[in-house]
């Protein structure tokens, strides 16, 4: 892909028309092999064959609007694909809700109700007649209409098992490629189906030891369903099985008709002439390993332990036992008296909190730290691959992936027909991006607003997940019409036999990820069988009073070059070692005897537990109200923050399995696995404890106001990461949602307006900046350079810091200028302002802990670069703090200490005008060094949204947004 142009592709030079009217021909020529699928043809009027209509009583009156850019088709064939990359077509439904996602940035500010539907489409139930697009029946029990505008299957099953059949079939037609490589991914072994690109073996080595599952581990979730959960357990899995009964019969179908997705012909799976091979059926497994995956991406919480006690043990060696002890737990924040939160009533929910006397804390000795060795033995493409994605540590802290031994050629050529050699190599740089796993997650928002401040007296959301970018998305639209069920939304492909973010009869609901630490460090000593000394890497540790083995997974992996991945052949093998307490991440010692670091997680083997709260969800006989929707929540073992919204109640609920840990244990330290610090209740054997009661979760039902982005939940329950302070993206929301409910008469608009304008907010602009330009300007700026840098910060903060086009498509922002000089000032100014204090040891330790800066065009969030999400994760509530605490203001919860300047106002106003000057000097090029695409210097395209390819079909550039990627706009005017 080359750099972004401003501009549409001009008329074909004469070259160019050769080359298409080329491959127009090889088009012809492929046959029906390669031949698009056609949908369904629609019933005619008058005819027996059904026309979708709404089957459930629908409350939402045509309130409820939602979006999942880019489009709904997910799947092309080969023939599409070859199509869209020689030629520039589109699948149909592959691009059509694009442009109006990307359009809400400029047409946000005037927006009204009326107009919603200019940026979102119509989530009522059913289909008009008049805008069915087709009709198909799977089988006798199950319609599926899909609607002419989005192509968005309305599922209709008379039975129940017909329904989840259909589901299965709509899922497999629109998303069936993306399942099968998130399967893989699962399983640990993408490379075996994708290729061994770098990315692709950076990304299996990043996921699959925090789930290192055995065929009867996945097995052993199946059953448990069913096992332990009464009727709805039994009929969960009947509903699993035939939703994979439904994907199983589409992929047969598909197969058969040759209009399966072309990605399976291009890494060597189907031939596409003779239409031999192999697309694998899908088994119950496949869905636990697909939950892994998400729950990995989106649901999990703390962990980071050992590095947590580096970053203590280096602030102690800096400053003292007891003061870097205070120094440290003013970084950590985390319980900051600042920090704004969900629940804003004064309730507490005290967890995870740091002890008064800690027990049982297993710091490990200075130096002794090392990561537990993943990869062995690679040969051939998998030592080549070393550099970029392979040798990168996994999404566990501390993971080696081992060394490379000897090096070969990177590429083999591999034969393709000539008329397939435009698609040689798309996914040479993996099929999704290599740190995947390894940045930290946690993303989504959500605005809901009580009856008693809107304009109709109803409730009014706006709420949705941010998942990344991806085409197609992780995610996808249905509507679900069938016994006990009846719902419209969002469901991660593969996993849509409930809808898991959506709307209900008369209720709408979403999440956005919490967080809190439910992943726990523990130090098992080792020992040798024999009674000997143990060694650093032995393979035995004390459990219990006994000297048992640890249990050795391993994963062989291999590959062949082919059409899509030209890797050369190469394999390698990934040992993880389980513990009673997890799998091994680190090897230190502690009080110089050998330890082994795990990471013991209260959902790991209980993926898909959660199951039974999703299928509450859906069921309108079970959720009635606010209430009824928090049991349902309280079922789901991820750590998600619910939020609801009927006619009468809104509601917020956090979910997730919180253990109950032992008394004296600090949770953000590693702790010795002794019977004494285990969790309470603590059984190994299927990784089960006691765990917090509902009423000690988070919760509350008709708040004047709920928002969240990741941000603190209530007081007492305390952030499992670092930085969680002053100043987070959540106040974006919160100044916002805020000022609208004072003012009273909320509506969709205005709460739309209020998230759109949060979502192209600069958050340093908007809330550091100002202490910036205080501490500036507290003597005269006589230098003009600088004071012209000055001036430029500052209209651009009066402005309301906004990352936002001057006119739509102009690719060129507002004050560009300024935004430039501040992406180049903060990592400068963060520097500058706290190394010389922290010293070059403890501020490089912290920064392991928090990254400085998530500005939008860093490569950061699920799709690395160009991920929409950003200013989750930064240093900004230190840069606050201090500069507050140096103009003399009050803070609460502050620093241990005043950094910069040494706390002397103006040696801190010299060292901000000094970096401020290095910043306005530094050019765009530098600043925004340019990617396969975006060329240097282009500060619009180096924030764009790109939607990640996993599959054969691409997507130009659009408008950055911190924004969910899939978004509900509901407004209930009546109930059940």
């Amino acid at each position: 892909m080359h750099p972004r142009s401003r501009t549409r592709p001009p008329t074909p030079t004469p070259t160019a028309r050769r080359v298409r009217s080329t491959a127009a021909a090889a088009l012809l020529g492929l046959g029906l092999a390669m031949t698009a699928p056609l949908p369904p043809a629609a019933a005619a009027p008058g005819t027996e064959e059904p026309v979708r209509a709404a089957a459930a009583a629908d409350h939402c009156g045509s309130q409820c609007h939602d979006i999942l850019p880019p489009g709904q088709n997910g799947n092309a064939t080969l023939a599409g694909i070859l199509a869209h990359r020689t030629l520039g077509t589109y699948p149909k439904h592959s691009q059509d809700q694009l442009a109006r996602y990307d359009s809400l940035v400029q047409g946000h500010t005037s927006l009204t109700d009326g107009q919603l539907g200019e940026f979102f489409n119509d989530s009522s139930f059913g289909v008009p007649a008049d805008r069915v697009e087709s009709v198909e029946k799977p089988r006798e029990d199950v319609t599926i209409t899909r609607d002419e505008r989005t192509g968005v299957p309305h599922i209709q099953g008379t039975t129940r098992e017909g329904t989840e059949f259909g589901a299965g079939w709509a899922a497999a037609q629109d998303r069936l490629w993306l399942m099968d490589l998130f399967r893989h991914i699962g399983r640990g072994e993408l490379t075996p189906f994708a290729g061994g690109a770098a990315a692709n073996q950076g990304l299996e080595q990043q996921f699959w030891p925090s789930a290192p599952y055995t065929e009867e581990d996945l097995r052993a979730q199946v059953d448990r369903i069913a096992a332990g959960n009464g009727e709805r357990g039994r009929q969960a899995l009947a509903d699993v099985t035939a939703y994979v009964a439904g994907i199983n019969a589409y992929i047969a179908k598909a197969k058969k008709d040759r209009v399966f997705p072309g990605e399976y012909v291009l890494t060597g799976h189907v031939d596409a002439v003779t239409n031999a091979g192999e697309i694998e059926p899908f088994e119950l497994t496949d869905i636990v390993a697909l939950a892994s995956v998400i729950g990995a991406l989106f649901g999990s919480g703390g962990g980071g332990e050992v590095e947590a006690a580096l970053s203590l043990l280096a602030a102690q060696e800096k400053y003292g036992t007891a003061e870097g002890t205070k120094v440290w737990e003013s970084f950590r924040m985390r319980d900051d008296s600042e920090a704004v939160l969900t629940l804003h009533e004064g309730e507490t929910f005290p967890y995870a909190t740091r002890p008064e006397d800690p027990r049982g804390t297993a710091l490990p000795d200075a130096g002794s730290v090392t990561a537990e060795p993943l990869v062995h033995d690679r040969t051939g493409g998998a030592v080549s691959a070393t550099g970029e994605g392979a040798a990168k540590p996994s999404g566990k802290p501390g993971r080696a992936p081992g060394k490379a031994t000897e090096k070969t050629p990177g590429k083999a050529p591999g034969k393709v027909p000539e008329k397939l050699e435009p698609l040689r190599g798309i996914f040479d740089d993996g099929v999704l991006p290599a740190d995947l796993f390894s940045t930290r997650k946690g993303m989504s928002n959500a605005l809901t607003v009580s009856g008693e401040h809107t304009a109709s007296g109803n409730p009014v959301a706006v709420f949705g997940p941010q998942t990344g970018y991806f085409a197609p998305q992780l995610l996808m639209v249905q509507e679900i019409q069938g016994p006990g069920i009846s719902a419209r939304g969002a469901s991660f492909a593969g996993l849509s036999f409930y809808v898991q973010l959506g709307r209900g009869q008369d209720y709408a609901w979403s999440a956005t990820s919490a967080n809190q630490d439910v992943t726990d460090t523990y130090a098992v000593e080792l020992c040798d069988p024999a009674g000997g000394t143990p060694s650093r890497d032995a393979l035995h540790y004390l459990h219990r009073g006994r000297c048992v083995a640890m249990e050795t997974l391993e994963k062989k992996n291999s590959w062949s070059p082919t059409l899509a991945d030209s890797t050369a052949a190469g394999s390698y093998r990934m040992v993880v070692h389980r513990t009673a307490y997890g799998p091994v991440t680190h090897r230190a010692t502690v009080g110089g005897k050998p330890v082994a670091y795990t990471s013991l997680r209260s959902s790991y083997g209980h993926e898909a537990d959660s199951i039974i709260g999703f299928q509450m969800f859906n069921d309108p006989s079970y959720v009635k109200d606010a209430a009824t929707f928090q049991q349902a929540a309280e079922r789901i073992n991820y750590t998600f923050n619910w939020f609801y919204a009927d006619s009468r109640q809104t509601a917020y609920y956090n979910s997730g399995s919180n253990p109950v840990r032992a008394a004296g244990v600090d949770p953000s330290l590693p702790v010795k696995a002794e019977p004494a610090y285990e969790w309470s209740g603590f059984d190994p054997s299927d990784n089960t404890a006691d765990y917090t009661p509902s009423a000690e979760h988070p919760q509350s039902v008709g708040q004047d106001y709920y928002v969240s982005w990741n941000n603190k939940q209530a007081k007492g329950y305390d952030s499992a990461r670092f930085g969680n302070g002053s100043v987070h993206r959540g106040d974006l929301l919160d100044d916002r949602v805020k000022a609208l409910v004072g003012r009273g008469g909320v509506t969709r608009a205005a709460l739309t307006r209020a998230m759109a304008e949060a979502a192209v907010a600069d958050l340093r602009g908007e809330q550091v900046l100002p202490e910036l330009l205080r501490v500036l300007r507290s003597a005269p700026v006589t230098d003009p350079e600088a004071a012209a840098a000055v001036q430029k910060l500052e209209s651009w903060a009066a402005a309301g810091a906004l990352r936002k086009e001057t006119s739509r498509g102009s690719g060129t922002y507002a004050h560009a200028d300024a935004v430039r000089t501040m992406d180049a000032w903060w990592p400068l100014l963060v520097r500058a302002q706290f190394e010389p204090g922290l010293g070059g040891k403890l501020y490089g330790a912290l920064k392991a802990n928090l990254a400085v800066d998530e500005a939008p065009g860093a490569g950061h969030g699920p799709t690395g670069g160009h991920a929409g999400s950003a200013f989750q994760y930064g240093w900004w509530s230190y840069v606050d703090k201090d500069l507050r605490a140096v103009l003399g203001e009050k803070v609460d919860s502050p620093l241990g200490r005043t950094f910069c300047g040494g706390g002397d106002l103006s040696a801190c106003r010299d060292v901000l005008l000094a970096t401020l000057k290095a910043a306005a000097a530094t050019p765009a090029a530098e600043v925004y060094p340019g990617d396969e695409h975006c060329a240097a210097g282009d500060q619009w395209c180096a924030d764009s949204i790109v939607q990640r390819a996993v599959g054969g079909i691409t997507h130009d550039p659009v408008h950055w947004q911190n924004r969910p990627t899939y978004q509900q706009v509901v407004e209930f005017p009546s109930h059940r």
